[in-house]
């Protein structure tokens, strides 16, 4: 066997491991770990500009392809700036493995500019966190995090810190992580505690989908089967990880953002089955509202937990329930999508979208506010998957949509993003060109954060001067979003009506290639 140093036994294992993609912003003490990613076949390396572009873009993988990249991030500071996006990675039960560099173990104990908590970065934000200690120990530690990074059927947020001199030290052997366990079976008390329920209340019982619950077409199904055969509610949770849509799929709505809407689709309801999903909570208190968005009194049933085997679950309720889909789903024929013309408004910008989008797309979605109008007519479009952020820390749609691309190689990939939002990691666009991604990114151009301004009027707060509208409008100067993406490497036009619209959709899917579209909305 050659004897190798700690990194190159590290990036051994992440390929032996089946963990081929890292998503780098790497700096001196990760120098050993980038030489042996250029030495070590079996890892491909994408450059990030920007840190929470690296691990916005390892979500996004993990969505599509069922598997941990890696990232490469650089001491307390960079991990820092990959922070929000980790979150959003954690609340979509995303499994990343972080490899971040530190400080030689002979160095980190000086003052350094550099020296940080990186430890309790670490730990506010990852479910595994390990800090190697000699070169000996750095395979079995990554193999370690691999197998950390998932958890049943659900991914977690593995953080190995790797000080530079357990990279450049000798002594380093490779290993393999475990094949990961199967997600648990739910138990056949759970499912017959929630065919019960179903079957005695009715329409007074909603079958509530988390992402596991909603993230494939037969799982769709079989809900919304046992909602037909059953007379109960089927609503998904606001967020998803990855869902379904498009025609000859289920039209499952979703709980609305806002607490009023929340409140009124969940009247009446007396008991929630939850598969895959949580108790609804309101993603902020407002004064007079509730957090909980179920009505009072009403119970809360787990068929299965997030982690547990959801698919199966709901095959196991349709046979409890003597559900087939075949005989008992009916789905009906969507509407027809006329090419819309004259003003862009979140009705015409969805047609747009719903009459051009390819078939097997992937949609990404942080249009935020403008997107809110999106979901009634995407039922016509053609069969897509939608990916949302699921934390709601904003800057995770363009990154997402860079992972997502490479995650499902050959799909074309629809990115929604507002202007504030895309703000925060447009250098994925610059990833984007270089990796010649087939995105097509749509920048809804309001000049405002009009979430905020809609915020304002949720908490009761009160706008008097020009302090506050100064700090909720984008304007003086204007963001020029075809100039952005052209010092990007990304092509890039600007359209001002919806047969524009349809028309920059058309060539940028047609393209295959990385294209921007501002809306001017």
């Amino acid at each position: 066997m050659i004897e190798q140093n700690g990194a190159e036994s590290l990036v051994t294992t992440l390929a032996a491991s089946h963990v081929e993609l890292c998503f780098a912003n790497p700096g001196t003490s990760e120098m050993h770990f980038v030489a042996a990613l250029d030495r070590i076949p079996g890892v491909r390396c994408v450059l990030a500009l920007f840190e929470g572009v690296a691990t916005g873009a390892a979500d996004g993988y993990w969505r599509m392809a069922g598997k941990p990249a890696a990232t490469l991030l650089h001491l307390g500071p960079g991990l820092g700036n990959g922070w929000a996006n980790l979150h959003n990675a954690r609340k979509a039960r995303s499994g990343i493995v972080n490899v971040v560099g530190d400080h030689a173990t002979g160095h980190v104990h000086f003052e350094s500019p550099l020296k940080s908590d990186l430890n309790g970065i670490a730990q506010s934000i990852s479910h595994w966190v390990r800090s190697s200690q000699r070169a000996t120990d750095v395979g079995a530690d990554g193999a370690a995090a691999v197998q950390a990074a998932r958890d049943g059927a659900v991914g977690r947020i593995a953080t190995l810190v790797l000080p530079a001199d357990t990279a450049w030290g000798a002594g380093g052997q490779a290993h393999q992580a475990v094949a990961p366990e199967a997600a648990q079976v739910v138990p056949p008390a759970a499912v017959d505690a929630a065919a019960q329920m179903l079957k005695s209340m009715g329409s007074r019982a909603m079958l509530l989908l988390g992402a596991a619950g909603s993230r494939d077409e037969r799982s769709q199904m079989l809900a919304a089967a046992i909602a037909a055969k059953t007379g109960c509610k089927l609503m998904a949770e606001f967020y998803n990880a990855r869902m379904p849509g498009g025609r000859g799929r289920p039209r499952i709505a979703r709980l609305p953002y806002a607490v009023d809407p929340s409140v009124a689709a969940l009247a009446g309801v007396q008991a929630l089955v939850l598969a895959g999903s949580v108790d609804p909570i309101g993603f902020f208190a407002y004064p007079g509202k509730p957090s909980q968005l179920k009505p009072p009194g009403a119970a809360l049933l787990t068929l299965a937990e997030p982690r547990q085997d959801v698919p199966a679950a709901l095959q196991a309720l349709a046979d409890a329930l003597d559900v087939r889909v075949e005989r008992d789903l009916v789905l009906a024929a969507p509407a027809g999508v006329t090419a819309p013309s004259g003003a862009l408004t979140p009705e015409s910008v969805a047609a747009a979208i719903a009459l051009t989008l390819p078939a097997n797309a992937i949609v990404v979605d942080e249009a935020v506010t403008t997107g809110r109008a999106f979901g009634p007519q995407m039922a016509a479009a053609a069969p897509h998957d939608w990916l949302q952020g699921m934390g709601g820390a904003i800057g995770f749609g363009l990154p997402c949509a860079v992972g997502a691309a490479i995650g499902a190689p050959g799909r074309p990939v629809l990115s929604l993003e507002g202007d504030g939002s895309a703000m925060y990691t447009l250098q994925a666009l610059w990833t984007m060109a270089r990796e010649s991604l087939p995105v097509v990114a749509v920048v809804f151009a309001n000049r405002r954060y009009a979430i905020l301004q809609g915020e304002l009027q949720g908490v009761g707060a009160q706008i008097s001067g020009q302090k506050a509208v100064d700090m909720l409008t984008l304007d003086r100067p204007n963001l020029d979003w075809v100039a952005l993406a052209k010092g990007h490497g990304v092509a890039a036009v600007r359209v001002e009506d919806a047969g524009a619209l349809v028309q920059a959709l058309q060539r940028g899917f047609a393209s295959q290639a990385p294209c921007l579209i501002e809306v001017a909305i």
